[in-house]
């Protein structure tokens, strides 16, 4: 299949490492900031393949995992009152707030119901007036158009019984956060693919400028991760710092 049979190619990954080793004169430190990244790594046993000359670090790319307690906390007490429903994604149901979960509130009565994307939660509002529906929006920069486009589909439809918990967060101050961080060991960045494909990656520029870090923009198979720890490796030993697109068919 055009655009993944050749960026799962065994020969190219073969040489990619091989380079990688090659290019190496110590050990690095390379994070990866998404999830998708982290699960095609270890797929594909990268981080096994580089053992002893790449550590990778998996970074802050679940925006799951970084919801804020006080909005699991909101979104359960609204889906607890009387003729209000919380919408969310199902990854959102185990989450915990301060003393519950959304699968937990909804076990002990309160009405939480699981949508694939925010419009299903707009039909849902405009297939029932009597209740308030309040999408629980959660996910970095990818998922924030489906957002707006619901919000801009509820508008137009006229419905008042359509809100939204907006919990989205930017993946470029999580990085920040992890460089500010005193017992911080990130030498290099992969910056996810289809977060730049929304933003684009001229943003990383001062990013890169000021922490020093190299930063390289990838895809998520094999092919896509070796290049981009390949371009750090050869930044990092030439004492660059800058941003590279190793994911030129999205972004």
């Amino acid at each position: 299949m055009k655009y993944v049979d050749e960026y799962r190619n065994p020969q190219i990954c073969r040489r990619l490492v091989a380079e990688i080793r090659a290019s190496a004169s110590r050990c690095y430190t390379i994070m990866e900031v998404c999830g998708g990244q982290t699960h095609g790594l270890l797929m594909h046993g990268i981080d096994q393949e580089l053992d002893g000359v790449i550590e990778l670090l998996h970074g802050p790319g679940c925006p799951v995992c970084v919801t804020p307690a006080e909005d699991i906390d909101f979104a359960i007490s609204l889906c607890q009152r009387e003729r209000f429903t919380v919408v969310t994604f199902g990854d959102m149901l185990r989450v915990p707030g301060t003393t519950l979960s959304l699968r937990e509130a909804r076990a002990r009565g309160g009405d939480v119901r699981l949508v694939y994307s925010p419009l299903d939660a707009v039909q849902l509002a405009k297939s029932d007036p009597s209740r308030e529906f309040v999408f629980f929006a959660v996910g970095f920069e990818t998922t924030t158009p489906a957002t707006a486009l619901a919000v801009q589909q509820a508008a137009s439809l006229g419905l008042e019984n359509f809100s939204m918990i907006v919990a989205h967060v930017r993946v470029q101050p999580a990085m920040e956060a992890i460089m500010d961080a005193d017992a911080c060991r990130v030498e290099a960045f992969l910056a996810a693919g289809h977060v730049c494909t929304v933003n684009g990656y001229a943003s990383y520029d001062r990013f890169a400028e000021r922490y020093r870090v190299p930063v390289v923009v990838t895809g998520f198979e094999p092919v896509d991760l070796l290049g981009g720890i390949l371009s750090c490796v050869l930044q990092l030993e030439q004492g660059v710092a800058k941003v590279e697109n190793r994911y030129e068919r999205s972004v």
